[in-house]
């Protein structure tokens, strides 16, 4: 029954106006609507999107939260970092990152970073 629904992802901010300036500044994404000026709906390709909330408890996941799927790593990667945004390094069993990108067998190549919540999110290959 939800095989064909659209998916939104929610993402908790301890400080939404410092969050609204990192998806603007560092990844060039602006809010399609605010509801409740705590409320940040952004959307992105293919119907998908994200919640941004107003949370104290922003920052305190270990995993990835979000992800989007890119044809060019490397190139996103140097994309991202000539506006400021640091890529986490990772050295252990079944992920190492080299220059903050990793390999990964069977499912292409990826890099996480942080926003300003401590929220971790990722880019990786599209599947083929």
């Amino acid at each position: 029954m939800l095989t064909d629904k659209q998916v939104m992802a929610v993402l908790p901010a301890k400080d939404i106006d410092r969050a609204r300036e990192f998806y603007r500044d560092k990844l060039g994404l602006e809010p399609a609507q605010t509801v409740d000026n705590d409320n940040l709906i952004y959307r992105c390709g293919n119907g998908t999107g994200f919640l941004l909330y107003r949370t104290d408890n922003a920052g305190s996941a270990k995993n990835t939260q979000m992800g989007w799927g890119v044809e060019d790593v490397e190139k996103e990667v140097e994309e991202l970092r000539a506006r400021g945004v640091v890529f986490e390094d990772y050295d252990m069993p079944g992920l190492k990152t080299e220059n903050g990108i990793a390999t990964m067998e069977g499912m292409g190549k990826g890099a996480w970073f942080l926003d300003t919540e401590g929220n971790i999110l990722n880019i990786s290959s599209i599947p083929s």
